[in-house]
């Protein structure tokens, strides 16, 4: 059985990094529920049914799924040298069936996108922003991550409007805006703590703080203006912004955040480990955020639910790890002549 699982199943879940696809899941949720809140109030749960639920983490889990094995597909001739171990290059999966699983999982999301338009009357316009953000993942994939500033700013991007698909009628800003922050400014760090290249310059740590505070600026005012006409000349900025003091946990989230992220850098040995455990434990704080707005603006049974996708994603994680770890010792080592 071990066999097997190593074989066979490890290496799709190895290539569609499906550990962290707990975390799409929980930002999509997240939205859903205060959609519903906001459309029909308490209780959600009763105002959700199930099917929706599993639509939109079939939705999730396609679109995750399909930008994670692309990106290995584009990636398989450099990751021969620089990350062996990986699906791709170690010939645990071939080229021709990582295509059919990207392709498959792009599929799934869609259909599931379908379903789930016509169980909560949302419109075509889900569909729009589903085919749109597969498109930035395509664009990130094949372009934006060897420009390192468009690449930073992409992500965090796919992020935001990975999170709106449920709720298109009405982005609620606050959620997805941090998602859109956290995401991009974590990957600055990460990407300058791992040393990656090309190298990030000055130029960059103006540029992505910048870019990303004039987008912010833009979402913002479009959304107001968009509340605002819909509900009345009446509405105050706050009610079409919808602030309210449900916004201090996730405000309050985001400073610790930046005090762990001091912590890992202090508690690591070298620049490259801090950047990988900042990027893990970032994405997992995703699920942190989406549980703090769910239990300020709606309540604390649908804020559990997301909140118990935290251990589980963390779990998956360290057993994707081990097994990785138990699939590196159990294969042949590569042995090269050298030359004198």
């Amino acid at each position: 059985m071990a066999g097997l699982i190593s074989r066979r199943v490890f290496p799709f879940l190895q290539l569609t990094r499906i550990a962290l696809v707990f975390t799409a899941i929980s930002n999509s949720l997240c939205t859903l529920f205060l959609w519903t809140y906001r459309r029909t109030g308490n209780p959600v749960i009763a105002h959700v049914s199930a099917r929706e639920c599993f639509a939109i983490i079939f939705m999730s889990t396609g679109l995750y799924g399909f930008g994670m094995s692309l990106n290995d597909i584009i990636d398989r001739r450099r990751d021969e040298s620089i990350s062996p171990n990986r699906p791709l290059p170690s010939g645990r999966i071939g080229v021709a069936t990582a295509h059919i699983v990207c392709a498959f999982l792009i599929a799934m999301a869609i259909v599931a996108d379908a379903l789930y338009v016509q169980l909560s009357a949302q419109g075509w316009i889900s569909m729009v922003l589903l085919l749109f953000t597969a498109a930035l993942i395509v664009f990130y994939d094949y372009a934006a991550k060897y420009l390192v500033a468009v690449g930073l700013l992409s992500l965090g991007l796919i992020r935001f409007f990975h999170a709106v698909v449920p709720a298109p009628q009405m982005p609620l800003v606050w959620q997805p805006l941090l998602l859109l922050n956290h995401v991009t400014l974590l990957s600055l760090v990460a990407y300058r703590w791992e040393e990656k290249r090309p190298a990030l310059t000055p130029i960059h740590w103006w540029l992505v703080p910048g870019a990303l505070a004039v987008i912010d600026a833009l979402l913002i005012a479009l959304i107001a203006w968009r509340r605002a006409t819909r509900m009345g000349p009446e509405t105050t900025l706050a009610q079409a912004l919808w602030i309210t003091p449900a916004l201090i946990a996730p405000a309050a989230a985001a400073i610790v955040f930046v005090l762990l992220a001091w912590f890992i850098r202090r508690r690591s040995a070298t620049p490259r480990e801090a950047g990988q455990r900042l990027m893990l434990y970032g994405l997992l704080w995703l699920i942190l955020y989406d549980a703090l707005f769910v239990a300020g603006y709606v309540g604390w049974l649908p804020a559990a639910i997301l909140i118990g996708l935290l251990p589980l994603a963390y779990a998956s994680v360290q057993v994707m790890r081990w097994w990785g770890g138990v699939v590196a010792l159990s294969q042949r080592p590569a042995f090269k002549r050298v030359e004198l």
